[in-house]
């Protein structure tokens, strides 16, 4: 199995406890996805606040046409400072997602970093070359022009 990896750094001109609000209250989550990938959650366990053992479940179209299911588990929490969300049952072999803040000067830094697999072997492979890698790519570069328009108006 081929592990890829994305990371994304961006500056946020809010305080830590700002970000960790907004960024561990999973219903934001469909704030910073693209509209086309019509997401939608479906139930979060324990209510609204972020804790290790959380699971939340969503559908998603991952194709034109081509809606999933999608179950997280929130894994590991250490607030104010990181969460990581692990995929259960979904299109990914393997899905581990680390959101990170750091309190800087003027902000906070946060750090988006994924690691996942695209089952089916060599054919999982050639997908990720021909659109899943260039996919995850778009909806992180989606976020991180969302959040900069988002965080610029507070």
């Amino acid at each position: 199995m081929k592990l890829y990896t994305i990371s994304r750094k961006q500056f946020l001109p809010i305080s830590l406890n700002e970000a960790w609000a907004f960024f561990s209250t999973p219903r934001n989550l469909a704030k910073i996805t693209p509209a086309e990938m019509g997401f939608h959650i479906l139930y979060v366990s324990g209510g609204e606040k972020t804790y290790a053992g959380q699971i939340i479940r969503y559908k998603v179209q991952v194709f034109p046409g081509i809606k999933m299911h999608w179950v997280t588990e929130i894994t590991h929490v250490n607030e104010p400072f990181y969460f990581v969300d692990e995929q259960r049952f979904g299109p990914y072999a393997l899905w581990h997602h680390q959101h990170r803040f750091k309190e800087v000067p003027g902000g906070v830094e946060m750090v988006d970093e994924v690691n996942y697999a695209i089952p089916l072997g060599l054919l999982g492979r050639f997908a990720n070359a021909l659109f899943v890698g260039r996919e995850v790519n778009r909806i992180f570069d989606y976020r991180f022009k969302i959040l900069e328009e988002y965080f610029k108006k507070k």
